[in-house]
């Protein structure tokens, strides 16, 4: 489905503006860049005595930037390096959010 003619998702994702720029690279494909939102949520929870502290980063970006990824392409964000969890998960609006590990 196409998105609608008033939604214009590349002035969404300036770099200049609150998006990043990300380096993607396929397994057994081309390195690329792509223009994104990063996330890295903090997670602290206790069960009973035990304590878990985590994170969850996470890249929000164009699907049609992203259709070839799989689990485990690489993701570079301002020299870190990341493996992806899972697929991009596509949300129906043209957006996709790449769940995150750091290597």
């Amino acid at each position: 489905m196409p998105s609608p003619a008033w939604d214009n998702l590349d002035a969404f994702l300036q770099a200049d503006d609150f998006a990043i720029e990300a380096t993607v690279t396929p397994q057994g494909g081309v390195s690329r860049v792509v223009s994104g939102i990063f996330d890295e949520p903090y997670l602290n929870t206790q069960i009973g005595e035990f304590e878990l502290d985590a994170s969850q980063p996470r890249l929000t970006c164009k699907a049609a930037d992203v259709p070839d990824l799989q689990a485990k392409d690489e993701v570079q964000i301002g020299g870190q390096v990341y493996y992806l969890l899972t697929g991009p998960q596509f949300d129906g609006t043209g957006m996709a959010v790449l769940s995150l590990a750091k290597a």
